[in-house]
């Protein structure tokens, strides 16, 4: 995993995305997707313009899929934003970095 990205669990999950100080952008992913893939060097852009911000997490859901089947994670690539333990927005599917820059900065 890229430097800046947490590699989240489901057995860890609570402590490292609900607990967290910094809002936490979640991205559900498979190694089987395509457009997840697609969304990798985005995700990653994002980790590093929002630095010290935002937290960012990858949770591949073949692997936990405990969590995914909490947030209804229905298709996938789906891009959650956590605050406060809570889901404040979220993305599904391939999208252009600028609608995710959009996304993040209503809930910095």
């Amino acid at each position: 995993m890229s430097e800046g990205i947490l590699t989240l669990t489901d057995k860890e999950f609570d402590a490292q995305v609900l607990k967290a100080a910094t809002p936490t952008l979640v991205d559900f992913w498979a190694e089987w997707c395509a457009p997840c893939k697609a969304l990798t060097p985005v995700v990653e852009e994002i980790a590093k313009s929002y630095q010290g911000k935002l937290q960012v997490g990858k949770m591949n859901i073949d692997e936990h899929p405990d969590v995914p089947s909490q947030y209804a994670v229905r298709a996938i690539p789906t891009l959650l934003l956590f605050k406060g333990g809570q889901v404040v927005d979220q993305i599904v599917g391939l999208v252009p970095k600028a609608k995710l820059d959009a996304m993040i900065a209503k809930h910095l």
